[in-house]
């Protein structure tokens, strides 16, 4: 089975890539905003503001392609996991 679904790069996009630094050929637009950063203790590397938000500027971990699995399954863990009443 194809991996495709888990990378796209929207190359037509003013702000790709988006961080600073990033590699233009592997930087993964899927997780265009990102959907651990509500989660805490996502995994990523952030920092705080002083007003307690999270600052993922330096952060790659939902645009690596190599890291789609480890979005997915963090998400499964401490995001939807809480919900199941199994």
């Amino acid at each position: 089975m194809s991996c495709r679904y888990k990378f796209f790069a929207h190359r037509q996009c003013e702000f790709f890539p988006c961080h600073k630094g990033a590699d233009p050929d592997r930087f993964n637009c899927l997780f265009c905003y990102c959907p651990l950063y509500l989660v805490p203790d996502c995994g990523g590397d952030f920092t705080r503001l002083g007003d307690g938000n999270k600052d993922c500027s330096c952060c790659l971990l939902p645009h690596d392609p190599d890291r789609y699995d480890q979005v997915v399954r963090t998400l499964e863990k401490k995001v939807f996991k809480p919900f199941d009443k199994k």
